[in-house]
């Protein structure tokens, strides 16, 4: 049960950022007995992977900050943070965390379960923040842009560290996600009814 939500707040941090919930993995395995990995997902903790995710995740920083070029990064995106969810929740499921001593077998023995779940998981956060995204530029002439997207790298870093350390606040997160999305799309149908001039 908790090494299906640690790998679940991965995922779903992964939808918002796709580095940083694989760079949490990978500095918390290697600096830290936090999270122990699997021998399949090891090489996270690797010196030259760190790096490369460290350059990745400050470009990705940059460009999600910049109206218009978020939403083309969001595009470009859409393969990558499905495939860094998958890959997260695989790695954060069958590891050996401080409330997970032994993770489930169904994820240590069948690896394309868990990379199938957590790529699933991250399409539709990731769906979400690429739907929601252009609506904010527009409706903030951009200035939302860079506010939204560091709002967004904080919760995926929080959640991260989260997942890891105390999963059970996982399902806090996502119930509280759904209901602000929906409230959202409800509130912009709203509006979008509000603005339609009377027959």
């Amino acid at each position: 049960m908790l090494e299906a939500l640690t790998g679940t707040g991965l995922a779903t941090a992964a939808g918002l950022n796709a580095y940083i919930p694989l760079l949490v993995i990978g500095l918390t395995a290697r600096y830290t007995d936090w999270i122990n990995l699997p021998s399949s997902w090891a090489w996270l903790s690797n010196g030259w992977v760190v790096l490369i995710l460290i350059v990745l995740l400050a470009v990705e920083f940059i460009a999600d900050k910049i109206p218009a070029v978020d939403t083309v990064n969001d595009f470009l995106q859409t393969l990558v943070r499905p495939t860094a969810g998958g890959m997260a929740f695989a790695a954060g499921s069958g590891s050996e965390t401080v409330t997970v001593s032994d993770p489930a077998d169904l994820f240590t023995q069948k690896l394309w379960v868990p990379i199938v779940i957590g790529l699933l998981i991250a399409l539709t956060v990731h769906g979400a923040k690429a739907t929601a995204r252009p609506v904010v530029n527009v409706a903030t002439a951009g200035i939302g842009a860079p506010l939204v997207s560091t709002a967004e790298d904080i919760t995926s870093t929080g959640l991260s560290f989260v997942a890891i350390l105390i999963p059970i606040l996982v399902i806090l997160f996502l119930v509280a996600f759904v209901w602000l999305f929906f409230r959202w799309r409800k509130r912009r149908r709203t509006r979008r009814l509000n603005s339609t001039p009377a027959a």
